[in-house]
C-alpha cells in the first residue's frame, strides 16, 4: 500500500488497509491504548494502537509492538509522519466516525517537544511563528476560501473575454504619486520603484487594444500605518475595460464579480465558515446601493458623528457610520460612495463636465473601504492639465503619457485589496490573520 489517502477521502472508503500522512496534533498515551490525532491539509483522523508495555515477567514480548508503542509515546506535537494501518468505520468515534488501527509509523521529521506558541499567544508572537500558526484548521480554511474567491473571480472574467496580464513590479517612475514609494538602486544607473499598483499598465493594455484585462498580484506601499487594514505589501485585485460610458459600467461589473465570487465561497465553504468563524456568508443582492459623497457626509452628520477630515473625504468612522445606515435602510453589506472631488482623487480620474466632480467611487464592505474605481481620463490634453494641477512633473510621466498620444478608447477600472475582502468576509479583526505572510512597517520576517 503506497497510495497516500487524504483524510477527507477516508469516510468514502471501505474498511481495510490505508496509508495516511500528516502531522501530530495530539497524543493520548494511556496505559492500555494510545490515541493519536493526525491532521493533514484536509482534516483530522484518529489513530489507535493497543499499547504493548515492557513486562519483565514476559520473556517473549513482541519487539515490533514494543517499538511501536515507544515511538507513539515519544511523538511530539507537530511531528510529520506516515502511518499505515486498517481503516474502520465506527459510529462511536467522535471524530468523523472513523479511525485507523496503526500497523506502522514512519517519522518523516520529528518536532521539538516544546512549541513556541500557544492558543493564547499574542498576534505578533503568532506572526513570528506563522508556519506553526497556519497549521490550525481555522487558518487552513482562510486560504481555501481565498483560493475559491480568486478562482471564481478569474472564471467570471475569463468567461466574459477578459485577458489576464502580469504587470511589472519594478518601475522607472511612480505608478500613482510620489508618496508611499519604495525606491531602490537599480544597478547603480538609476532609481527604480516598487509598483504601488498596476494602474499605468492596465491603461496601457487599453491603448494596446486588449479591451478588457485583469490582474491579481502584489503591490507595495511605503505607508507607515499600523492599522488593522494596512500593509506595505499586499495582493491587489485589478480590472480595466474599454468602451465604457461612465464609472457606472465599472461598478456594475464589480458588483456582479463580487456576487459571483461570494456565492462560490458560500457554496463551497459556507457551513465550515459558520462552524469555525461564526459567520453566515451573505450573497449580496444586485444592484449595490449607491450614495454620492456629499449625501453620505450629511447622513453621517445626521447620525451624530462629526467627521474630523477637512478634505471632504470620509474617515474610517464615517465609513462605518454610512455602512450602518445602509445596513439599516437597505439591508445590504456593500455600498458605493460616488462623486468625489478632484482634490481627493488621482490626476487620471475623469471629471464630469457638468458637476466638476470625478467619475469615481469607493466601495465599502461592512464599513471598510475595499475598492477605488473610476472612469479614466483618456484625452491627452486634459490628462496633462490635470497632472500639472496636482503638482506633478510631466517629465516623470512621459512613459505613461505616451500611451495616450496614439489613441486610446474611453476606459475605466478598479483596484481592490484581497486581504481586506477576506478579513471582512470572515469577520476577522486584522488583515494579518488572512495574509499568508504579513509585511508591515516593522515586519519583514519570516
Amino acid at each position: 500500500m503506497t497510495e497516500r489517502i487524504l483524510v477527507d477521502q477516508l469516510a468514502a472508503r471501505t474498511d481495510g488497509p490505508v496509508l495516511v500522512s500528516g502531522w501530530v496534533e495530539t497524543v493520548r498515551d494511556q496505559k492500555k491504548v494510545q490515541f493519536v490525532i493526525l491532521r493533514d491539509e484536509t482534516g483530522a483522523v484518529q489513530l489507535v494502537n493497543p499499547a504493548t508495555r515492557p513486562d519483565p515477567e514476559k520473556a517473549d514480548q513482541d519487539a515490533a509492538a514494543l517499538a511501536l508503542t515507544d515511538t507513539i509515546s515519544n511523538l511530539a506535537h507537530g511531528t510529520f509522519l506516515t502511518v499505515t494501518g486498517d481503516l474502520k468505520h465506527d459510529e462511536r468515534v467522535k471524530l468523523g466516525g472513523i479511525e485507523i488501527k496503526i500497523a506502522s509509523i514512519e517519522v518523516a521529521a520529528p518536532a521539538l517537544p516544546e512549541t513556541p506558541i500557544a492558543a493564547d499567544s499574542s498576534l505578533d508572537k503568532r506572526m513570528d511563528w506563522r508556519f506553526l500558526d497556519l497549521r490550525q484548521r481555522r487558518n487552513n480554511l482562510i486560504f481555501r476560501v481565498s483560493t475559491t474567491l480568486e478562482h471564481a473571480m478569474r472564471q467570471y472574467w475569463v468567461d466574459r473575454g477578459y485577458i489576464e496580464i502580469h504587470t511589472p513590479k519594478l518601475m522607472s517612475s511612480p505608478s500613482e504619486s510620489n508618496a508611499e514609494l519604495f525606491s531602490l538602486d537599480y544597478f547603480g544607473e538609476q532609481t527604480a520603484y516598487l509598483a504601488q499598483s498596476p494602474q499605468h499598465y492596465k491603461q496601457m493594455a487599453q491603448a494596446a487594444g486588449f479591451g478588457k484585462v485583469f490582474e491579481i498580484g502584489d503591490v507595495f506601499r511605503a505607508d507607515p500605518s499600523f492599522t488593522s487594514r494596512h500593509a506595505t505589501e499586499f495582493t491587489s485585485v485589478d480590472a480595466e475595460l474599454s468602451w465604457i460610458d461612465s464609472h457606472e459600467d465599472v461598478a456594475r461589473m464589480q458588483e456582479e464579480l463580487l456576487q459571483t465570487a461570494i456565492r462560490a465561497v458560500k457554496n463551497a465553504h459556507g457551513d465550515e465558515i459558520a462552524e469555525l468563524f461564526g459567520i453566515d456568508v451573505v450573497v449580496p443582492a444586485l444592484p449595490f446601493p449607491r450614495i454620492p459623497l456629499a449625501e453620505a457626509r450629511e447622513i453621517v452628520a445626521a447620525r451624530g458623528y462629526e467627521n474630523p477630515r477637512t478634505d471632504g473625504d470620509l474617515d474610517p468612522e464615517s465609513e462605518r457610520q454610512i455602512s450602518a445606515h445602509v445596513a439599516e435602510t437597505y439591508g445590504h453589506e456593500f455600498v458605493f460612495i460616488t462623486d468625489y472631488h478632484p482634490e481627493i482623487r488621482p490626476f487620471y480620474h475623469m471629471r464630469d463636465e457638468a458637476t466638476g466632480l470625478t467619475r469615481s467611487y469607493d466601495l465599502l464592505f461592512k464599513g471598510v473601504e475595499i475598492t477605488t474605481g473610476a472612469q479614466r481620463e483618456h484625452r491627452i490634453d486634459v490628462l496633462e492639465r490635470q497632472a500639472l494641477e496636482k503638482g506633478l512633473k510631466l517629465e516623470g510621466l512621459e512613459h505613461y503619457l505616451d500611451f495616450f498620444r496614439y489613441g486610446v478608447p474611453p476606459h475605466g477600472g478598479f483596484g481592490m485589496g484581497l486581504a481586506r475582502v477576506l478579513m471582512l468576509l470572515l469577520g476577522e479583526s486584522s488583515i494579518r490573520e488572512v495574509t499568508f505572510l504579513f509585511r508591515g512597517p516593522t515586519r519583514l520576517a519570516p
